[in-house]
C-alpha cells in the first residue's frame, strides 16, 4: 500500500480492495454478526446468552429516529441473505451460507 501511496496511485477503494485481496467491511461485519447470531441460537434454552438475546427493554424508546437493535440489524442480514432459523441447526450449512455471499 505504500508503494501504491509513493507513486501517486489513486484507486477507488474497491479497486484497492480487490488489488489487495480483502473484503469489503460491511461483509466482514455481517459475516461476525451472523455468525454469532448462529452461535447463540444453537445454545440451551435456558442459557443466560441466549435469554439476553431474546430480552426485551421495557418503556419507551427516546425520541426522534430510534437507533436500530442488534436483533433488527440481524434480520435484516437473514432476509439480504434468505436464512432462517432452521439453516441454523445444520452447522456446516450455516457455516457455508454465510462465508458464500461475496
Amino acid at each position: 500500500m505504500l508503494w501504491i501511496a509513493v507513486n501517486g496511485g489513486s484507486f477507488p477503494s474497491k479497486e484497492l480492495r480487490e488489488r489487495l485481496g480483502i473484503d469489503d467491511i460491511a461483509l466482514v461485519l455481517q459475516q461476525n454478526r451472523l455468525r454469532w447470531y448462529g452461535h447463540v441460537l444453537q445454545k440451551e434454552d435456558d442459557d443466560w446468552v441466549k435469554k439476553c438475546m431474546e430480552y426485551e427493554v421495557e418503556g419507551p424508546r427516546s425520541r426522534g429516529i430510534p437507533k436500530k437493535t442488534w436483533r433488527e440489524v440481524v434480520k435484516e442480514d437473514c432476509r439480504a441473505r434468505k436464512l432462517n432459523k432452521a439453516d441454523v441447526l445444520d452447522r456446516s450449512k450455516w457455516r457455508k451460507l454465510i462465508k458464500d455471499v461475496r
